[in-house]
């Protein structure tokens, strides 16, 4: 059988299966779960580095297929999967799809370069690094989430997209602008998706026993369709 399935990479696969499933979700409209997929996506995402440096006989192709696989999945998890639950959300005229075009060609641009530096730095160490150089692709898992726990607090669903729009900009932006940032600890890191994934999970069913009832307070936000008539609920 083609390709590593060791335990050294078994997060990274849930990891995408995770993603591919958020993809689906966010295609017939379930949002809130598509939100929730990414969230997961980005908490597996925290441990299966980890995970694989605990094997310290990896063959040299066994490294560079991890570091391979693993940007892989994050252009899935947190390039494809946001753009398809923004696009969903209602980035639907051409600029916001130039938007989303652009923030996933930033993302794929960023994860290709540090493919590259990643097998140089790997040739030399392991260790941990201790500072981001600009903004990693998987900080979209906490991002779009937390914007998401936020959309009851918006008057209308316009501020929301614009909002949205701002967010995809400059989370995009900042992928590809070299700067450094400071790492969280591992577990201020994994503490924060958790938190991110809970809420989200307590807000999917506190919505569930309200009826559906979750954004805007008092109304429901429907996906403009191509005829510019209105559809589904953006939150079923």
């Amino acid at each position: 059988m083609l390709g590593f399935w060791d335990y050294t990479v078994i997060l990274t696969y849930l990891s995408f299966a995770s993603g591919g499933i958020g993809i689906f979700l966010a295609a017939s409209m379930q949002l809130k779960w598509a939100v929730f997929c990414l969230a997961c996506s980005g908490l597996l995402d925290m441990f299966d580095g980890k995970v694989a440096r605990t094997k310290k006989n990896r063959t040299a192709d066994e490294k560079n297929f991890g570091i391979q696989i693993d940007s892989l999945c994050d252009l899935v998890c947190f390039g494809v999967l946001p753009m398809m639950i923004c696009y969903q959300s209602g980035m639907r005229r051409r600029f916001s799809m130039a938007v989303l075009v652009l923030y996933g060609l930033a993302g794929l641009v960023r994860l290709a370069y540090f493919n590259v530096m990643e097998e140089k730095r790997q040739a030399v160490t392991e260790a941990d690094k201790e500072y981001y150089q600009g903004l990693p692709i998987t900080s979209m898992a906490i991002a779009l989430p937390i914007l998401f726990l936020f959309a009851p607090m918006f008057l209308n669903h316009i501020q929301f997209l614009t909002i949205m729009h701002l967010l995809v900009m400059i989370v995009g932006a900042m992928f590809i602008v070299d700067f450094k940032l400071k790492k969280l600890t591992a577990m201020k890191m994994i503490l924060l998706v958790f938190v991110v994934v809970l809420i989200m999970l307590t807000l999917i069913f506190v919505a569930k026993i309200l009826g559906g009832g979750y954004f805007p307070p008092g109304k429901r936000v429907r996906q403009e369709s191509v005829s510019g008539r209105y559809g589904q609920s953006l939150f079923i």
